[in-house]
């Protein structure tokens, strides 16, 4: 498979397919004037006795120090090295493939006055499946992904270290192997490879699109779970919705609805129920989901911008001959897109739980206590519950706003900082805990509706009932239904929830971000 990169011009389809294994990725012509052009403006400035920042100067709080001519390219060489100080496990290398991408399309913009080469050198690793080793901690989100973007780009000139056919190995080592050259970095190359928010964008945009698949399953889950309560489709109304306006809202309410079409179980009990509300977990989905789509919009929105963006320092203006200093590179957008996307995982989480602890409850659910076969002889899901309890207090620890914190840098130059690369990175470990907890809720609900047999749920969820029972049967009596949870949670993960609905739901494809 090929993908063409128009710098400026990806789009979240386009995202997905880039995650892809075994993916090669050309550049768009087009943008090859733009680069030569911004190029051959810093060779310029290289050539003058005028100071420019990250061209013939220190960086960070060393700006002051001019260098002489015959040490520039020694100055962009040592910074890559010391600013390759990352520590902790290694990103994941689909992950790190995405930065390489991120990192050539913000290059290849043609603000940056990189040479080609580099652009070039950037996908020629990607393309060979060689991808370099980048510690997870160590960036603080400003001045750019620093210490992670080093690393990544050491690789370039044959340092560091990479992963190539499933090893772990020196860079040089790799790149002899997949018929790749070192290259010589030129004036500003090194300060443009490490400047920027690619890493954390990447790891953001990673997260994102599994939460996309994540938010289905747990819509689907609590429609199952309406159905086993026997709870009532009037909150979904469409008219309730519409007066408040609130778009995530409306969407989820219709998705709601149509999944819960033709359920032989809502029709067993229209008649003769003789509750005047439900809780809040199932009354309240459309309005608590929704919240969490629209944040889940908001993100996907500020993240592509940022994927598409130039977060380089300074800026090269080639037509009007400027180099301009800012501040790009920090990742603030980032930070605040990933705390509301923390946010919104730990809300689907939080009521995802609370549907379990009801659905245990004898007296709301209505089924036997604890989904129990023999109540008393057999504990059913109690402790089930309690797991997905835990999980979902994990995560409002871990929701606690990354942006908010801020520790200066440089000798107090940089001193105001995003916290983004975090931000970013502890989304994983969230959505594992969220994709679990639906996964319990998927066990728990099934459970109840074997209780109401033989009335049949609606078409599309009765075809999630048949997938979770393909890796979990019904528990008739006390087993360990840790690897049920486990099982479940990898049908939730990768997305075959949302697959598994027997007919085409366009409200539940209309959830999914674009």
């Amino acid at each position: 498979m090929k993908e063409t990169l128009v710098p400026g011009e990806i789009g979240l389809a386009q995202m997905r397919r880039l995650l892809a294994d075994g993916v090669q990725v050309e550049l768009d012509a087009s943008c090859r004037p733009g680069m030569r052009a911004s190029a051959q403006l810093v060779r310029r400035a290289t050539e003058g006795d005028a100071p420019v920042y990250g061209v013939n100067t220190g960086f960070g709080k060393l700006a002051t120090k001019r260098i002489a001519k015959e040490d520039l390219a020694a100055l962009q060489l040592n910074l890559l090295r010391s600013h390759a100080v990352g520590v902790g496990e290694p990103i994941a290398p689909r992950i790190v493939k995405l930065v390489l991408l991120l990192k050539a399309a913000s290059l290849a913009r043609g603000y940056s006055g990189v040479r080609e080469e580099v652009v070039d050198a950037l996908l020629a690793l990607h393309n060979a499946g060689v991808t370099p080793l980048v510690p997870s901690q160590g960036s603080v989100g400003a001045c750019g992904d620093l210490a992670p973007l080093a690393h990544l780009c050491l690789p370039l000139v044959g340092e560091g270290e990479v992963f190539h056919d499933g090893h772990r190995i020196p860079a040089a080592q790799a790149l002899q192997r997949a018929g790749l050259a070192p290259i010589v970095l030129s004036a500003k190359e090194g300060l443009a490879l490490i400047n920027g928010t690619q890493v954390s964008t990447a790891l953001a945009l990673d997260a994102l699109i599994a939460a996309d698949r994540l938010f289905e399953a747990a819509v689907i889950a609590g429609a199952l779970t309406l159905d086993a309560a026997r709870g009532s489709d009037g909150p979904f109304d469409p008219r309730i919705h519409a007066v408040r306006g609130q778009p995530g809202q409306i969407d989820c309410a219709a998705a709601y609805r149509a999944l819960m079409i033709g359920s032989g179980i809502r029709r067993s009990h229209l008649d003769d129920d003789d509750r005047v509300q439900d809780p809040y977990c199932l009354r309240c989905q459309p309005q608590v989901m929704g919240a969490c789509l629209d944040q889940m919009r908001y993100a996907a929105k500020v993240l592509m911008r940022e994927a598409n963006a130039v977060t380089d320092n300074p800026l090269v203006y080639a037509n009007e001959g400027d180099m301009i200093s800012g501040g790009n590179f920090h990742a603030e957008p980032v930070a605040l897109a990933c705390d509301a996307l923390a946010v919104a995982i730990a809300e689907i989480g939080a009521i995802a739980e609370r549907r379990v602890a009801m659905l245990v409850d004898t007296a709301v659910s209505r089924l036997p206590p604890f989904l129990a076969a023999q109540p008393g002889l057999d504990s059913g899901f109690m402790i089930v519950h309690v797991t997905a309890a835990a999980l979902a207090s994990e995560n409002k620890s871990l929701a606690h706003p990354a942006s908010v914190d801020s520790l200066p840098t440089s000798a107090n130059q940089e001193d105001h900082v995003s916290m983004a690369t975090f931000a970013a990175r502890r989304l994983a470990p969230m959505l594992a805990n969220t994709a679990r907890i639906v996964a319990i809720e998927l066990l728990a609900a099934a459970q109840g509706i074997e209780f109401l047999r033989p009335l049949k749920s609606a078409p599309a969820l009765e075809g999630v009932l048949r997938l979770v029972r393909t890796v979990s049967p019904p528990l008739m009596s006390d087993r360990s239904l840790a690897r049920d949870i486990e099982a479940v949670h990898h049908l939730v993960a990768a997305g075959d929830i949302g697959h598994a609905t027997e007919q085409h739901i366009a409200q539940l494809h209309a959830l999914r971000l674009a």
